[in-house]
């Protein structure tokens, strides 16, 4: 079980003692449900390059694609220009929440508005299966590899 901290209770909601009496039994301090109760997450790290064909753009990401990771996730797709071609090495992804999930659906939506192929590759089996419960796998274009992915393009 990871360490958790409590914080100075900020108000008289008793909905919030007892959720934190469930946790640790401390009447006096409440615990959020958020951020210190989680599990920590490994960052996720992004390294970009540019593909073979001009305008393609690859984006490796490596870490769990998570609710704490997004907004790293999201900046990195909206840094510099437009790509024609996008291309979304998941290799170093070994697990996405719903979060991550929704994110990615969010950009192949943008992609689809402006005009841009994405393909999604090196998915972990882990992220594959959510992608097939969630039927994204007949959605969005995938590929074994960015070789792979490349040669579709």
């Amino acid at each position: 079980m990871p360490e958790i901290l409590c914080k100075t209770y900020p108000g008289d909601d008793p909905r919030f003692f007892l959720r934190h009496r469930q946790i640790c039994g401390d009447k006096e301090h409440f615990i959020s449900y958020t951020c210190t109760t989680m599990y920590p997450d490994a960052p996720l790290t992004v390294e970009r390059q540019a593909g073979r064909s001009p305008g393609t753009r690859i984006l490796h990401f490596i870490g769990p694609l998570t609710l704490r990771n997004l907004f790293t996730f999201q900046e990195e797709l909206r840094k510099g220009l437009e790509p024609q071609v996008a291309i979304l090495d998941l290799t170093g992804v070994p697990y996405m929440d719903s979060a991550g999930m929704g994110a990615l659906i969010n950009y192949y939506v943008h992609c689809e508005k402006n005009g841009i192929e994405m393909t999604v590759a090196g998915v972990s089996s882990r992220v594959m299966e959510l992608f097939k419960l969630t039927k994204v796998d007949t959605v969005i274009a995938l590929a074994a590899t960015v070789d792979e992915a490349e040669d579709k393009s």
